[in-house]
């Protein structure tokens, strides 16, 4: 089994953390993983992405063209990359800062409304851990506890942050479940 997934938004989005924190819960798990972060020449505010690719055996090349998921946070990344996803792929959508669907029928697209949620809960930079949960909710690529480790790991410094990103992943998957189940 080998999964590619892309995280795409713009830079400031906290893109890079959300796909290294799904990298590191990969190695936790004891798969092979490929982490690519890809930034536009403007960074904050410029496009921005990375790739991972989480593997039961080893990746032949890390370089991803056509991913089979996508976690999306903002409209002109759907727009660039929603089209390049596999058939019977996943896209994972922030329709808070996104009103349209990739309009394919041939995936599952699951709409959360990951800026919202992230102010709900007293993170309005938490967007990022909103669709993380959200896309290992759906995916169920890595176990949300491995997902909930790497958080733990990478804010060992700043503890403050731990139990507020652990609540935006739990929300987020709450939220990717639920419209899943509405929307069937």
């Amino acid at each position: 089994m080998q999964v590619e997934v892309k995280f795409a938004g713009f830079g400031g989005q906290g893109i890079m953390l959300a796909g290294k924190l799904l990298a590191l819960a990969g190695m936790e798990e004891g798969r092979q993983v490929a982490w690519i972060p890809s930034y536009g020449p403007e960074m904050r505010g410029g496009t921005a992405y990375c790739d991972v690719v989480i593997s039961d055996r080893p990746i032949g090349s890390p370089i991803v063209n056509h991913p089979l998921h996508l976690v999306v946070m903002n409209r002109p990344s759907l727009e660039k990359f929603g089209p390049a996803i596999k058939k019977e792929g996943l896209i994972i959508t922030n329709s808070t800062l996104i009103p349209i669907t990739a309009d394919r029928d041939d995936l599952t697209e699951v709409r959360v409304p990951c800026n919202q949620i992230a102010i709900e809960i007293g993170n309005p930079k938490g967007a990022n851990m909103v669709a993380l949960g959200a896309y290992v909710a759906c995916s169920r690529i890595v176990a949300m506890d491995a997902v909930e480790h790497a958080v733990r790991h990478e804010f060992e410094k700043k503890a403050k942050l731990v139990d507020i990103n652990l609540e935006a992943l739990r929300r987020g998957a709450e939220a990717a479940l639920a419209s899943m189940e509405t929307n069937g």
